[in-house]
């Protein structure tokens, strides 16, 4: 298999939850580091325009969303298994929940007096300036919650999540950890590591154990990539395919026709291409670009939209 390359930056919440789950399959990466903010020229030949972090790679496969991205690790690595049995179902609507209203909520926490000196320190008033604009931007319509409200919803929701651990149990729902505590990790990550908003979990001590149990993890062995040295990977090698899965749905009608695959909530940047795969979990399309060659670009299903592109 090609090595696994991913594209992140430290700071990234999101790309913590991947570095994590890395960790927690023993798999070895390539780590290349990208601006935070856009222009991005390096990615944006690789993904066509899909603008968040992290993205990940696998030859001239390029994986978009952490949903998509820990299946795809699943699948390279099935143990220790993400989704344990026991709770297969469940894990999966705690991620979402987590990726979705705890880590929206968590941000605007984050983002009080305190927390912004902290996540600013190393940014001069330009580089500031530079990166709110960047994130009004890609935030776009979607509601902001006022800092009052944050404060009060983000006591509650640790308070829920250290009632789940109430009973002993090391992980949120078991013996092991599955993907739902990488992706309620991450938002306390980005509270209490980067914004250093330790007293967040002064009342929940369940859950601040909890959370040094996820950080001893760790991330794995990664060694630095270029921009460039991934470019050249994509463009010297073919997609994969997808391991004998077959297209299912509705959208099986648009094999080989020109789309465009975008999130529906924020970051709604389209990508376009060739659609060559779509099941019940997951969007691919097929584009080429002079600097990365012909790639795939896989999406998950959930939070995302397609389109056909009009025909003239």
């Amino acid at each position: 298999m090609a090595d696994i390359i991913l594209h992140h930056y430290r700071n990234s919440p999101f790309s913590e939850k991947i570095r994590l789950i890395l960790g927690s399959k023993n798999l070895a990466w390539k780590s290349v580091d990208i601006p935070p903010i856009m222009p991005k020229p390096d990615l944006l030949p690789l993904t066509g325009g899909y603008r968040r972090t992290p993205v990940m790679q696998i030859g001239a496969d390029i994986y978009c969303d952490t949903a998509l991205m820990a299946d795809v690790l699943e699948r390279i690595q099935p143990a220790p298994s993400l989704y344990p049995p026991a709770y297969a179902g469940l894990d999966r609507i705690l991620a979402q929940w987590a990726d979705s209203t705890l880590f929206w909520t968590a941000i605007p926490y984050s983002f009080q007096p305190r927390g912004l000196a902290n996540i600013f320190k190393n940014m001069t008033p330009e580089q500031m300036q530079a990166f709110s604009a960047d994130r009004a931007k890609f935030r776009g319509n979607a509601p902001r919650m006022a800092l009052p409200e944050a404060i009060g919803q983000m006591r509650e929701l640790v308070m829920r999540l250290e009632g789940m651990l109430a009973d002993g149990k090391p992980y949120l729902l078991g013996a092991q950890p599955g993907i739902a505590d990488f992706s309620v990790y991450h938002a306390l990550w980005f509270v209490h590591d980067l914004a250093g908003l330790a007293d967040m979990l002064a009342a929940a001590p369940n859950v601040a154990a909890w959370k040094e149990r996820i950080a001893a993890i760790g991330h794995g062995t990664f060694e630095k990539m270029t921009a460039e040295q991934a470019l050249t990977v994509a463009r010297t090698s073919t997609p994969a395919g997808f391991d004998g899965r077959q297209s299912d749905d509705v959208y099986a009608a648009h094999l080989g026709q020109r789309v465009t695959i975008q999130p529906s909530d924020y970051g709604i940047d389209p990508v376009e291409g060739e659609l060559v795969f779509a099941d019940a979990q997951e969007f691919a399309l097929r584009r080429s670009d002079e600097r990365a060659g012909t790639v795939v670009v896989h999406f998950p299903r959930l939070g995302y939209q397609l389109k056909k592109c009009e025909t003239t």
